[in-house]
């Protein structure tokens, strides 16, 4: 941090205060060693042009603070990179923090089309262009879903080892500042103004970490589902699901069938609450399920899905088995003074479908966005209720609905199997699979016709009823 002093630059590290500023050196008879000045307008990590008065001269000094507001940013995954991007590029001092730099996370990776195009991603790190889905009932009916999508319409498949460090380095390229560090915990000040720390291990010098600390004017929480940053802040519980998956790697010609199709399974035997799956990535295959009122038996409807996808997963090698939480709901509290969480971190994940990379990224650029506003590229401190009027009001105005749909959807088709096999049969229906991959491509909640609607409502009555009795 410099000051500079009619032209002369004096340096203080961490000799900013509140309302204050504390000169470190004389400078040609210019200010006092350790004299208290006035100041007109001062905060931790930067102030910008200010006039300032030594207490003991009779003259007035000019000086500009080259640093500005420091925020600094936990986790390196969707979310949190782009908010460092978005911080960064607007000219905020920026800190990203990420332990695993090579972090292979447990998720299915598929991601709508929009995100592509609204996020700039390249399509050298998509994996599969989906344009297939096969709905599998608890009967074993089969239902393939993708009449309706236009040509250059698909599902992206990714592995989120690739997609978090493209993220990552892009939002360094910006000028965020890339920590490969584990944080501890957060001091939280006693008072709206003093800068919050950050204590964590930094791995930068190697695989045994060393302690350090960051004071930073405002913190965003992108540390996923167990997320420190939210325990510091006490934002809340939620309740979460389990989400186990197995990376198998499939022989050429099994590898073949699954080149542009994913498949969904759905049954009691894979999952109470959920559905299974089987994407495709580069050169292997996702195999995975999730539950959230049976956590202690994921691994028996894990079994469950290699059971029933046997046939398809026959000379498979397994290379890699991976397990992780997703929140079922979001947080009660995902502001707290100058702190916000975004991703998993805030319970960003939707009930029905489990996504959760869209909205982990679309949260940490929104979240990014306000805070730019509100401090004015980083010339003052937003406030709590800023950020609870701007980032979270503007969240849920957007998404409130997509999420409600889908909890609804949920608690109706997931409960039961009679159930799911009304699910899996009315995904047969060119206007569901219409209304269901419009809204998930593109992130809308899409106004349905009302006269189809009502043919719809009949429908579901008709599936549920046939479900009822084609279950087993």
């Amino acid at each position: 941090m410099a000051f500079i002093l009619n032209g002369a630059v004096s340096v203080a590290q961490g000799a900013v205060s509140f309302g204050s500023i504390t000169c470190c050196k004389q400078q040609q008879n210019r200010a006092v060693f350790g004299e208290k000045v006035s100041a007109k307008k001062s905060f931790f990590g930067g102030a910008h042009v200010v006039s300032f008065k030594p207490k003991s001269r009779d003259f007035e000094f000019t000086f500009s603070v080259e640093a500005a507001l420091r925020v600094a940013v936990i986790g390196g995954g969707p979310g949190g990179a782009s908010a460092a991007e978005t911080l960064a590029k607007n000219g905020i001092e920026t800190f990203l923090f990420e332990r695993k730099m090579d972090n292979c996370k447990p998720c299915g990776g598929a991601i709508p089309l929009c995100m592509v195009s609204e996020f700039d991603l390249p399509e050298s790190i998509i994996d599969r262009k989906v344009t297939k889905m096969k709905m599998i009932s608890p009967s074993n009916r089969e239902v393939d879903v993708g009449r309706t999508l236009k040509p250059f319409e698909y599902i992206g498949m990714l592995r989120r080892e690739i997609l978090d460090d493209f993220l990552r380095k892009r939002a360094e390229k910006n000028g965020a500042k890339l920590i490969n560090g584990l944080m501890l915990n957060m001091e939280i000040p006693s008072n709206n103004k003093d800068p919050y720390t950050i204590h964590y291990t930094d791995y930068s010098k190697g695989k045994i970490g060393e302690p350090a600390s960051l004071k930073v004017d405002m913190v965003i929480g992108a540390d996923g589902a167990n997320s420190r940053v939210a325990k510091d802040m006490d934002a809340g519980d939620y309740n979460y699901a389990i989400a186990f998956q197995e990376r198998v790697r499939l022989p050429q010609d099994k590898m073949e069938y699954y080149e542009d199709l994913a498949e969904m399974y759905v049954g009691d035997d894979v999952s109470p609450d959920f559905y299974a799956w089987v994407f495709p990535k580069y050169d292997h295959v996702a195999v995975g399920t999730g539950t959230v009122i049976d956590r202690p038996g994921i691994k028996k409807y894990q079994d469950a899905i290699r059971v029933r996808a046997a046939k398809r997963l026959a000379g498979g090698k397994l290379i890699k088995v991976e397990a992780h939480p997703i929140p079922e709901h979001p947080r009660p509290r995902r502001v707290v003074g100058r702190v916000a969480l975004v991703g998993d971190a805030a319970g960003y994940v939707t009930k029905c479908s489990g996504e959760g990379i869209y909205f982990a990224a679309k949260s940490g650029r929104m979240c990014a966005e306000a805070i730019v506003k509100l401090s004015q590229n980083g010339d003052r401190i937003p406030t709590e209720q800023e950020l609870k009027d701007t980032y979270i009001k503007d969240w849920d105005n957007k998404y409130w609905a997509t999420y409600k749909v889908l909890d609804v959807l949920q608690s109706v088709f997931y409960n039961s199997d009679p159930a799911r096999e009304a699910f899996v049969e009315l995904c047969g229906d060119d206007y569901v699979q219409k209304m269901t991959f419009d809204s998930y491509l593109y992130k809308t909640v899409v106004p349905g016709n009302p006269a189809q609607d009502l043919g719809l409502l009949l429908k579901t009555v008709g599936s549920l009823l046939r479900g009822y009795a084609l279950a087993p």
